[in-house]
Formats: structure tokens, sequence, C-alpha cells
């Protein structure tokens, strides 16, 4: 990472063309999901085969964007952010989170701003990893298998394996949207509301100048 006067350059290319895939794909699944869920005769937000062809399509764009964020990681020094260390972890979660829910609002500074060598605070770097390392994964697992279901083991304990892949994506997909509500709404903290999305453009990170 390379520092510019009060910004630091966070985001490489690469970085940005896997979120810029993850956003589009996941926004799409969640707009789909959401879609083949409810859909009845009597209320459909868009027309049902199109749903799950789209669904699909995006499922694919989001396994690929993956493989992007998993190969960056393994060629580059990104995965460190990700390093969680157990020692005195709680406690700056904790410390974190107070700022979230009560510091940030009496206009106090963050406990842990960011630099060239902190990306993430410790809440961020431990949901980022859950995310990334388990729900990403299993989502993208259990995505497979629905499209592949030959490939599902037939019964789990006289439970359809089928269904019950069904209802672990449907899980992972919901987690993975309420972490995405929460993530625009963080994301737009700060100086002005669309500085962090400027960032993910540019790649540059502004910093507080004091």
């Amino acid at each position: 990472m390379k520092e510019s006067e009060n910004k630091i350059y966070f985001y490489p290319i690469w970085i940005r063309v896997w979120h810029s895939l993850n956003a589009i794909g996941i926004l799409i699944l969640i707009y789909t999901g959401i879609t083949m869920y409810y859909s009845n005769q009597g209320f459909r937000l868009m027309d049902f085969q199109l749903a799950i062809n789209m669904h699909n399509i995006a499922g694919i764009m989001v396994g690929l964007s993956y493989l992007i964020f998993t190969i960056g990681n393994l060629r580059t020094t990104n995965h460190k952010h990700y390093k969680i260390k157990r020692v005195g972890m709680f406690e700056k979660v904790k410390i974190q989170s107070q700022y979230y829910l009560i510091g940030m609002f009496k206009k106090q500074r963050p406990p842990y701003p960011l630099s060239e060598k902190r990306k993430f605070n410790p809440l961020q770097k431990l949901i980022y990893s859950i995310i990334m390392y388990l729900f990403m994964p299993g989502l993208i697992i259990t995505g497979i298998g629905l499209l592949l279901p030959e490939l599902i083991i037939e019964n789990v304990y006289h439970l359809s394996g089928i269904f019950l892949t069904a209802i672990l994506h449907a899980s992972l997909g919901f987690l993975v949207t309420t972490f995405l509500l929460i993530h625009l709404y963080v994301a737009s903290i700060g100086q002005h509301p669309l500085e962090n999305f400027k960032s993910i453009l540019n790649g540059y990170h502004k910093t507080d100048a004091h």
C-alpha cells in the first residue's frame, strides 16, 4: 500500500474488480432469491424461470469473484488483514462495538483508526473473516449442490439431502444479506456518506488528517 497526503492506497485493481463483481452478483442473488422464495400465482416480482436463470448466472459470477479473492490473497499480502490474534481480541471487539453504538454519535475518535498497517478495525476483521472464510464458501458450495443436485447425498437421517441443502443455502443467504445491509450502513459513516464508496472506485481511502 502506498500513501499520498492524507490518503492510503488500500484497494488495488484486483480488489476493486473482485468487490464490484461480488457486489453486483450478490445483489442479483438477493433479488432473484426473494423472487423465487415468495413467488406465487397472485404475486411475482419477475418471471419465475427468468429469476432462476439469473440466480444461476449470478451464482457463477460470485463463485468466479471468490476465486479472484482467493488467488489475490494467496499472491499478495492482503490475507494478513484477515488474520485474527485471539489474545485481546474480545476486548478490542467490545471497544469497537461500543464506539459504533455510542461513541460515534458523541463524535468520539475511532479507537482503532485505519492506517497503512491496519485495513480493518477488530470488529470488521472478525466479521469479514467469518463472511469470507465461512459463509461465502458455504453459500457457494450449497449453491453448486442445488445447481447440480446429483452431487447431493440423497438422504441424511431420513431427511431429503436437497431439502437440507436448500435450507442451509437460504439461511446463509439471509445472513449474507443482513451483513450487506449493515456493511452499506457502516460504509456511509464518515466525513461524507459517499466517501467510502469513492474509495472502492479510485482505490484510495481518506484518513484523518489530524
